[in-house]
């Protein structure tokens, strides 16, 4: 298990705030045990917050040309056929993945290839689950191109919670399965958009964990 390098600035944060609440606990209530505990347990509680978000645990990753693997840990939520307007601008397969604040918030490539397009939005901040979300919020499009020829599109959702993507991806990058091409802090969505004719190893409900589950076969 190591620390995920997205969260060291969050992690400075929280022990400066927690340093100054513990001196305030003690140069100001040095007489009420209360409040030097409130101040003890306030800051273990956000330092354990912060630690478990930005956990980047040692998996043993899903690697085939054939497979579609999760980008993301969470819930799948949607799967349905929709069009995708801003690249192929035909009907596709949607797999949504909703990602909790318990979630890993790491994100990976689904499979290898080329990266052929990607674009950031910026935009509102509604709950990931709600449909407009995939739309709406801010987020990041990322197209890659497999040696096959076929192209999946996903995308970086932000939700409620969650007020900044990051990316490691620009066009014409080397994509390599499970790699990592980014991160979303506090709560999010990721969307895949298949080739209709994708086998899918999912349903609605299906909890996966990233770079590890089978989302569907190319």
């Amino acid at each position: 298990m190591k620390f995920h390098k997205e969260g060291y600035a969050s992690l400075i944060i929280v022990l400066v705030f927690s340093i100054i609440l513990i001196f305030i606990g003690h140069h100001f209530f040095p007489t009420y045990a209360i409040a030097q505990w409130f101040a003890y347990l306030l800051s273990a509680f956000l330092t354990l917050v912060i630690v478990q978000f930005f956990r980047d645990p040692t998996r043993e990753h899903t690697l085939d040309h054939t497979l579609i693997i999760a980008p993301a840990d969470g819930k799948v939520v949607v799967i349905e056929e929709t069009v995708e307007n801003e690249y192929f601008k035909e009907k596709r397969l949607q797999v949504s993945i909703f990602m909790s604040p318990i979630n890993v918030h790491i994100n990976r490539y689904p499979i290898s290839g080329t990266v052929s397009f990607f674009k950031y939005h910026p935009g509102k901040f509604l709950a990931a689950w709600e449909p407009k979300s995939s739309t709406d919020n801010e987020r990041t499009t990322i197209v890659v191109k497999h040696d096959s020829g076929k192209e999946i599109l996903f995308r970086q959702i932000a939700g409620a919670l969650a007020r900044r993507i990051v990316w490691y991806v620009k066009e014409g990058d080397k994509a390599e399965q499970c790699g990592q091409m980014g991160f979303i802090k506090f709560g999010s969505r990721v969307d895949l958009f298949l080739p209709l004719e994708t086998k899918l190893n999912v349903k609605i409900g299906d909890v996966v964990r990233g770079s590890q589950s089978v989302i569907g076969e190319m």
